[in-house]
């Protein structure tokens, strides 16, 4: 099934030659980039994500999650106890991200830094 895109739906096809393309399709979403972030530092419970993103509401960040976790990025652990406790951690696909997650933050500073200058 072929998620949408900011210009509509991927053609699969499309994808497939292109993997620039499916990694743009693996972190779309206003929010994924964050949580991967957040989640690359330690693992974390739903509440504890929703405070470190503000502004996200608990739908998308629950559909966000559930995008990753289709996507083999984020781990889901559900613990049989009550009240619920649901924690989320990286698998090795999300754990390999880290390094692009720290360039992207290197590249952020930098840009920020000559945009003053400007």
């Amino acid at each position: 099934m072929a998620r949408t895109s900011f210009q509509g739906e991927i053609p699969e096809e499309q994808i497939e030659v292109c993997p620039v393309t499916k990694t743009q399709n693996v972190i779309a979403g206003k929010w994924k980039i964050i949580i991967l972030w957040h989640l690359s530092a330690q693992t974390r419970r739903f509440g504890e994500l929703q405070r470190l993103v503000p502004g996200i509401s608990k739908g998308i960040l629950t559909s966000q999650l559930r995008e990753l976790e289709n996507d083999h990025m984020v781990h889901r652990k559900v613990y049989q106890e009550v009240p619920p406790k649901v924690e989320y951690s990286l698998t090795n696909s999300g754990k390999s991200f880290i390094p692009i997650l720290d360039s992207m933050g290197e590249w952020g500073k930098k840009y920020v830094k000559n945009v003053e200058n400007t």
